[in-house]
């Protein structure tokens, strides 16, 4: 599983990490510390799945996604954010976000959303 962690807060992205290296220790996972880094990472990596920040300086996640989401319609993406209200989540969502989660999440439920992904692959 290739994974890319996207979060302008080091502590932040490495908490995402080890959560996400605890559930898959074989998972290959590439960080970006902004949404601009995050386009061009997704286009060299192209992973399976993206925990985007919104809130970022250079580009924030609103504008990562749409640009992530208009190379790749199939892409997953995984909002990580601080900001749960209704106006936010409606924006991500309608701009083709996976599902928005309060920063940050709780590892059962990043481990429920991963099973779930993997229950959707084929064969899965």
């Amino acid at each position: 599983m290739k994974l890319l962690v996207v979060d302008d807060s080091r502590a932040a992205r490495m908490l995402i990490k080890s959560i996400l290296l605890e559930y898959n220790p074989e998972a290959e996972i590439e960080e970006a510390e902004n949404g601009a880094l995050a386009v061009e990472k997704y286009g060299e990596f192209s992973p399976d799945l993206v925990f985007l920040d919104l809130t970022m300086p250079v580009m924030d996640g609103f504008e990562a996604l749409e640009k992530i989401v208009a190379a790749d319609p199939a892409a997953v993406v995984i909002i990580l954010t601080a900001d749960v209200q209704t106006k936010s989540v409606e924006r991500c969502m309608g701009s083709g976000a996976y599902r928005v989660l309060k920063k940050l999440p709780d590892k059962k439920v990043v481990y429920a959303l991963l099973d779930e992904l993997k229950s959707k692959e084929p064969g899965g």
